[in-house]
């Protein structure tokens, strides 16, 4: 007498275990993409800390008479590719340059289509703090992102 035995899993099997998998993957999903917008909220409280060191480092520098700025300018640089393209040297007898940043952060929320100097919002020394506008020099930066962070701030009030 043969007995039969059946070896492998029945289709009702199967259709549990992928059902289970479905389940636990979109349980997963939300903590994943609160993972990410934490990661790009880290992101972007080091751009913002790298830029405005290097800000403040060239207002220093020119203070300092380290770099050649104008009688009329404020000491602060006239753009933030200035930080990375440097400035020269008044006190080096070879041209040297001294530079502020390697590269130029990006804000992380920005689309990845615009370059880096054009993902940040720039306030003037001549602007109020309520209302940052553009002008004639970089006092500070700020996202142009619209949305909220985590806590319940703007990204752009950071």
């Amino acid at each position: 007498m043969r007995v039969r035995v059946d070896r492998g899993f029945t289709l009702i099997e199967m259709v549990a275990v992928v059902a289970i998998v479905a389940a636990l993957a979109a349980m997963s999903l939300p903590m994943v993409e609160l993972s990410a917008r934490r990661a790009k909220e880290a992101e972007l409280r080091q751009s913002l800390r790298i830029l405005r060191k290097a800000i403040d480092d060239y207002k220093q520098a020119s203070q300092d008479k380290l770099i050649a700025t104008e009688a009329t300018a404020s000491g602060y640089p006239p753009s933030l590719a200035v930080l990375v393209q440097g400035v020269p040297d008044p006190r080096a007898i070879d041209n040297k340059r001294k530079y502020f940043l390697r590269r130029l952060p990006r804000d992380p929320f920005a689309p990845s289509s615009l370059p880096a100097e054009l993902t940040w919002g720039l306030r003037s020394s001549e602007s109020p703090p309520d209302a940052p506008s553009p002008g004639r020099d970089v006092f500070d930066v700020h996202s142009l992102s619209e949305r909220r962070a985590l806590d319940g701030s703007l990204y752009a009030q950071w």
